[in-house]
């Protein structure tokens, strides 16, 4: 039997940080269920409640997580979200009044790395009418002790305070496209080294070689799950390199057979931070596998008229592969 049928653990998380994630492993070793609630008013950039949510959901499914936005705060008639400076009475009865009218729980636990979990715990003792515990964890202390200030400083200096799952929402991913034979392979793993990060080489490349050049009509949702599959597994650093997206998938798809199922579409909508589109400048290179300058001409045009369509903004390259570097090292600075 654990001591409490159930905890609370409420924080900005912004970003969800290994002292979080600390305070909230401690709530579900003490606890039969755990409560976790979130809001920020302001909010800090790059940690909007849509994210929050999702580290939460990726990181702790096991817990009922409630995530304050004002689309949340209306669709629950809520009063307004306390300011972060407001009073600490204001924001543990508001506090209260979630967990009554939202979550409707009254924890016996409240999980703390702070001083001010005593009185937190006093109120909502008076609020639920029984006696709440303040369980306080020793906060870490030093320089890279995990803060949220110290991360949003820069997260891509104390990413090993976070989660890779909450880290990638930090990530500038870059998708590379093109027609065939435009350099976009050569590019992408030559744009990497120049980064210091990771690319994600082309899986339907890859599938092709193994299949023998026979790719049947389901290959090409897998090579698109594939492909993403292996984005996700990636362990980049500030940036990660994709040499294509499920976007080119489902061109060859329509081009090959007419129609593509309704998730490969899906997975098509994957949206990455900087869309590549390498110039078709070079003149065609025949390497045995590639279908011809005329297919590589209507494939870049479907790219152009695909990505305009769908309100994509993309970068054109062009130039040698120093020169296409040079390009994208420009824009990304003003990202920086």
């Amino acid at each position: 039997m654990k001591p409490f049928s159930s905890g609370l653990v409420v924080g900005k998380f912004a970003p969800l940080h290994s002292g979080h994630e600390r305070l909230i492993n401690a709530a579900l070793a003490q606890c039969d269920k755990v409560f976790i609630i979130s809001y920020s008013v302001p909010e800090m950039p790059g940690c909007e409640p849509e994210k929050r949510l999702w580290w939460l959901h990726q990181r702790f499914p096991q817990c009922e997580a409630l995530v304050l936005s004002p689309e949340v705060v209306s669709r629950q008639g809520l009063a307004p979200v306390p300011h972060n400076d407001a009073e600490a009475d204001v924001h543990r009865h508001y506090v209260a009044t979630l967990c009554q009218q939202v979550l409707c729980c009254q924890p016996q636990a409240v999980f703390t790395a702070e001083a001010y979990g005593d009185g937190f715990a006093a109120v909502l003792s008076q609020r639920f009418g029984q006696r709440v515990t303040h369980v306080r964890l020793q906060r870490p202390v030093g320089p890279d002790a995990p803060s949220g200030t110290l991360i949003r400083s820069d997260v891509h200096r104390y990413r090993t305070l976070l989660a890779a799952d909450v880290y990638r929402s930090f990530v500038f991913r870059l998708c590379l496209l093109g027609g065939e034979s435009t350099g976009k392979s050569t590019l992408s793993k030559a744009l990497a080294a120049a980064l210091n990060t990771e690319f994600i080489a082309e899986f339907g490349r890859e599938y092709w070689e193994e299949k023998r050049g026979l790719l049947e009509y389901e290959d090409l949702l897998h090579i698109a799950r594939e492909q993403v599959r292996r984005e996700e597994l990636a362990r980049p650093n500030r940036y990660l390199v994709c040499d294509t997206s499920p976007l080119t998938t489902l061109f060859y798809t329509l081009d090959q057979f007419g129609v593509a199922p309704q998730e490969l579409h899906d997975l098509a909508e994957r949206a990455y931070s900087l869309v590549i589109l390498c110039g078709d400048e070079f003149p065609f290179v025949q390497d045995g596998t590639r279908q011809g300058v005329n297919f590589r001409t209507r494939q870049q045009a479907w790219y152009e008229a695909e990505l305009s369509r769908r309100g994509i903004p993309f970068l054109r390259v062009y130039g040698s592969l120093s020169e296409r570097i040079a390009q994208i090292r420009q824009h990304l600075a003003m990202f920086a």
